[in-house]
């Protein structure tokens, strides 16, 4: 295992915003997000979006997500309902094992997260009812 320093903003530096996220290919997306580095079951991951992502659950961890840049309006779906948070640069929050969510910022947000693989995704309105 190597120990470094890794640099988010050179890391960064040559990647485009991904615009329209929710339509985003997976090449897309490679493009615009650095894996930072190997965590636990997953990565830690960086990059920059803009627009609506689909919901998303990580089924083996909790993620955590800090606001680099920008802001965004995370919605977790719990047992409860909706539980929506406005996050913006300098903030972070733990989105519990399990649970669905997805972001939604139509200007564009940076974050960094600690990610769980597998990522299981949905474009439902509601992903807990699907079967």
């Amino acid at each position: 295992m190597e120990i470094k320093a890794v640099d988010i903003q050179v890391e960064l530096a040559d990647r485009p915003m991904l615009k329209g996220r929710s339509e985003a290919t997976e090449a897309d997306a490679e493009a615009a997000f650095a894996t930072l580095a190997p965590f636990r079951e997953g990565g830690v991951f960086a990059g920059s979006f803009a627009g609506e992502s689909p919901w998303e659950r990580h089924p083996n961890g909790d993620e955590l997500v800090q606001v680099l840049a920008g802001f965004t309006t995370l919605t977790i779906m719990t047992d409860e309902g909706p539980k929506t948070l406005e996050m913006s640069a300098g903030m972070l929050t733990v989105v519990p094992q399990g649970l669905w969510h997805r972001f939604h910022a139509p200007e564009g947000v940076t974050v960094l997260t600690a990610t769980p693989q597998p990522t299981d995704h949905s474009f439902a309105d509601d992903p807990r009812t699907e079967p």
